[in-house]
């Protein structure tokens, strides 16, 4: 693959709490980026079809069309030489192998966002989030507002028992909070 237009790459990434605006942000740069005649490829993990099978959709149903995959590498395989902007929405569904893939396509000379949840509803480092924030040259942090008091959350409150990390939903399944009204699950003893 060649570096385009002999540009510098980067690496940027919009992160946060459900609820937050984070595919909203990430739909307004994409749409800057079009504006500006960018060649622009869009993807998502295909987990995510709360909305849309592919394409990105925000809570306020703002969308973009996109391509859904799971395995991060098909992204590698999709990516025109000519592209300057890879956006991946919901990166936290992604393993690690993307903070590679992430790198590779800005040494490429590519601006790649990705947005993602940043915490799971525990509370802790959601997948490989925080090591793309490491790799990034940019990093937003998006705070939604407690549904709770309405002051600025940070945290992702699950609304049911269920313990997998990963549990695709909206607003019947998950809600901002504070760090005040942020009530994570009793930890599991160890077996």
């Amino acid at each position: 693959m060649q570096i385009v237009n002999g540009k510098t790459g980067w690496i940027e990434v919009i992160c946060g709490p459900m609820f937050s605006g984070k595919s909203e942000e990430l739909i307004k740069r994409i749409r800057r980026a079009q504006i500006a005649k960018r060649r622009v490829q869009i993807f998502k993990h295909g987990i995510d079809d709360r909305y849309n099978s592919t394409d990105i959709v925000s809570h306020s149903q703002q969308k973009l069309p996109g391509i859904a995959v799971t395995d991060i590498e098909d992204i590698m395989q999709m990516v025109d030489d000519r592209t300057e902007l890879v956006a991946i929405d919901e990166g936290q569904f992604f393993d690690a192998h993307i903070i590679a893939v992430a790198n590779k396509l800005a040494n490429q000379g590519k601006r790649v966002i990705i947005a993602g949840l940043d915490l799971d509803y525990r509370g802790r480092p959601f997948g490989p989030m925080p090591q793309l924030m490491c790799s990034a040259e940019y990093i937003t942090k998006q705070l939604a507002i407690c549904m709770t008091c309405g002051d600025p959350a940070n945290f992702t409150q699950r609304l049911t028992s269920a313990k997998d990390q990963i549990l695709v939903g909206a607003s019947e399944t998950y809600e901002a909070r504070c760090r005040r009204h942020f009530e994570p699950p009793a930890e599991e003893p160890e077996k």
